[in-house]
């Protein structure tokens, strides 16, 4: 008998150019392999995003369009929650009673709307939000910027203690899993991110680069970008790039200044694939004090690339501490670049990889946690 299920994406999940559209993708792949039909719900940034590559995993491909911000507005229920609260979705779950996945505490703002005798319900969280936006608010300097992401935080942690209890929880790390057990969430699962990779693939010996990369609109990645390029990159005299999604003026101007260092604006998947497996190494910091969700940026350097430096923060709770090399300040981190970038990258380091990611990421492994709970 033929399995059908909806899925309700936060946004278009392709092209799958950053950590939650890969999650997502990912996916939605994963479940096609395993036979189950697809009724793919999303919500849009305009009416452009409509993917003809989504209709060769999906039985059907709907979109909805977001409410615009000042529609949004409550004093009960979080920004990014109202913006997708949509009678339309609404009424298309509700005409049969195939079970539902929502993608993201964002799409959750329906879920007492939905038709629920019989049917099982998931959301994969992809955050826990409330932290999320209060570390947005400590990443920036903008205080009308700082204001509404405190104001999200504060209404977030009230808005999921009204979730219902009769659904599973998926999060993506255990810290995550931990904080919504602890506010008396029963069914929450651990299932890791769905990574596009699922063999470790580095090249050994000399790379000729060290790599920082990431959506560099995100405030957090434009803040690490900037802070190497002050702080690490001109400490060492070795090419450097800095590659990454919609790169603000301010990281144009400062890569422009920075000796030795060349800016890659909106590379492609496969530019990207280049970039990770040329470089010797790939650094990836992290400033916010509390990381949620998944950290795809580091699994992909550890699945593709060779010699990998991070800080604390971004290992933290990962199991991938032993893969990488850590330091927590400045001169640290160009202390190790100087050492790592005339150390070949062996085959001990690469068996080291294939044994902490090949179980943890195997995305055929970990869709089956979904679907032993929703048939």
């Amino acid at each position: 008998m033929d399995r059908y299920l909806h899925i309700v994406c936060l946004d278009v999940p392709c092209p799958a150019n950053c950590g939650g559209s890969i999650d997502m993708m990912n996916r939605i792949k994963s479940f096609h392999k395993k036979g189950i039909k697809i009724h793919l719900h999303y919500f849009r940034f305009d009416e452009k995003c409509h993917n003809a590559e989504l209709g060769r995993y999906c039985e059907t491909v709907q979109s909805y369009a977001k409410k615009d911000a000042l529609d949004c507005l409550s004093l009960s229920t979080p920004a990014f929650v109202n913006a997708r609260c949509n009678q339309s979705l609404i009424e298309n779950l509700n005409k049969d009673n195939h079970p539902v996945l929502l993608e993201g505490l964002h799409t959750t703002g329906i879920i007492n709307e939905i038709k629920k005798e019989g049917r099982k319900i998931c959301v994969r969280m992809h955050n826990e939000e409330s932290v999320h936006y209060r570390e947005l608010a400590r990443s920036t300097i903008n205080p009308a910027k700082k204001t509404f992401y405190l104001a999200e935080s504060l209404l977030t942690k009230k808005y999921t203690s009204t979730l219902p209890s009769d659904c599973m929880y998926a999060c993506v790390c255990r810290e995550d899993q931990s904080s919504f057990e602890e506010q008396g969430f029963e069914d929450v699962q651990l299932v890791p991110a769905f990574p596009s990779w699922q063999e470790v693939s580095c090249p050994k010996g000399m790379g000729s680069l060290c790599l920082f990369h990431g959506n560099l609109s995100v405030p957090e990645n434009e803040k690490a970008a900037l802070w190497l390029l002050s702080n690490v990159f001109n400490k060492v005299r070795i090419p450097f790039i800095i590659a990454g999604k919609n790169p603000p003026k301010t990281v144009q101007k400062a890569a422009g200044l920075c000796q030795n260092t060349c800016l890659v604006s909106n590379p492609s998947e496969s530019e990207m694939e280049d970039l990770v497996q040329k470089a010797h190494i790939n650094i990836l910091p992290g400033f916010h004090k509390n990381i949620t969700g998944s950290r795809l940026k580091l699994v992909h350097a550890l699945y593709r690339g060779r010699h990998c430096i991070t800080t604390p923060a971004v290992v933290e709770g990962t199991g991938l501490e032993e893969a990488c090399h850590i330091g927590t300040t400045a001169g640290a981190l160009a202390s190790i670049i100087s050492q790592l970038y005339y150390l070949p990258f062996e085959e001990e380091e690469i068996q080291l990889r294939k044994r902490l990611l090949g179980n943890r990421y195997d995305n055929n492994k970990n869709i089956q946690l979904f679907i032993d709970y929703l048939w």
